[in-house]
């Protein structure tokens, strides 16, 4: 196998792990229906959440890596539409959703009792539109990789 088919794998490897992860995590969360539940769903979110990271990061190096292979890729639009695509959704990814996943934790580790609080629901309305966002990304960064319709 050559260098470029084993970065090729690589990216494949990455996408499965990190991507398949991010389409788990908002599931985990919504899943809890007393606090215990809840303080388990985080935990086990935390868990699941670096695999997200690495498979991203991984993603974005060998992406850049296969690039930096084949100069061609910087000359065509799927390529440059899905590094856009990846940059545009990081606010989100790195800032915005583990903000408010960290604020319901703390406020979850304070909670007494099994009553699952009001606030936990109201985080995961919160964060379904951003998880629509980065799961249409991902689906659409899929299709562009697989088709290179451009």
């Amino acid at each position: 196998m050559s260098l470029y088919g084993s970065i090729v794998l690589i990216h494949i490897i990455a996408a499965v792990v990190g991507l398949g992860a991010s389409f788990a995590m908002p599931l985990v969360l919504k899943g809890a229906k007393t606090a215990s539940e809840a303080r388990y769903s985080l935990d086990l979110n935390m868990k699941i959440e670096k695999f997200a990271k690495i498979g991203s990061i991984a993603l974005l190096l060998t992406g850049l890596i296969l690039g930096f292979l084949n100069t061609n890729l910087f000359t065509t639009g799927w390529y440059i539409t899905s590094l856009v695509i990846y940059v545009a959704v990081q606010p989100i990814v790195a800032a915005i959703m583990p903000k408010k996943i960290k604020a319901v934790t703390e406020m979850m580790n304070e909670h007494k009792g099994e009553e699952l609080p009001e606030s936990y629901q109201k985080m995961n309305l919160e964060l379904r539109p951003y998880n629509m966002v980065l799961h249409t990304s991902v689906v659409v960064l899929i299709i562009l990789m697989s088709i290179k319709p451009f």
